[in-house]
């Protein structure tokens, strides 16, 4: 069992922090120039502006959408949260927290044999804290999904 001392206060949340605020920086950024170009093109009619517009706007929704994903750890289990998903699991359904060397971000393998990606711990951009953050997970599953041994009733 690992070291209680060294595990994270609950609840804990793991998010790609660096790939978030560059996908909210860009967004950001699309949005106010394309919408800056849609009002000074003098050639463009009120339709055409509006158009320009609502392109930008989804262009910063869709970079928004992956900007979502997160991983929280709380006293009754984890919640993942993808880009469009979310899924909460108790402790006890979680068998093992993977990060292979070439994985683009964690997967959870669950007692009913499926695996579920976590895509608020991914590798990218930054390496170093993506492989902290899943041990730091994996250490609070094999903490908390400690299961009885079997007893069989006779």
């Amino acid at each position: 069992m690992p070291d209680q001392s060294v595990l994270p206060a609950l609840p804990v949340t793991f998010r790609p922090g660096r790939t978030r605020a560059v996908l909210l920086t860009a967004a950001g950024a699309i949005f106010v120039v394309i919408t800056v170009v849609a009002l000074l093109l003098p050639t463009l009619g009120p339709g055409e502006r509006l158009s320009f517009v609502f392109t930008a706007a989804l262009l910063a929704g869709v970079l928004g959408l992956l900007s979502r994903p997160r991983v929280m750890a709380d006293e009754s289990g984890v919640t993942v949260v993808n880009i469009t998903a979310r899924r909460q699991l108790g402790w006890a359904e979680i068998v093992q927290v993977n990060l292979r060397v070439g994985d683009p971000w964690v997967f959870l393998d669950l007692t009913d044999g499926t695996s579920l990606p976590a895509l608020g711990i991914q590798p990218g951009i930054a390496k170093q804290r993506a492989i902290e953050d899943a041990r730091t997970l994996r250490a609070l599953v094999e903490a908390r999904s400690v299961t009885e041994p079997d007893r069989h009733r006779d």
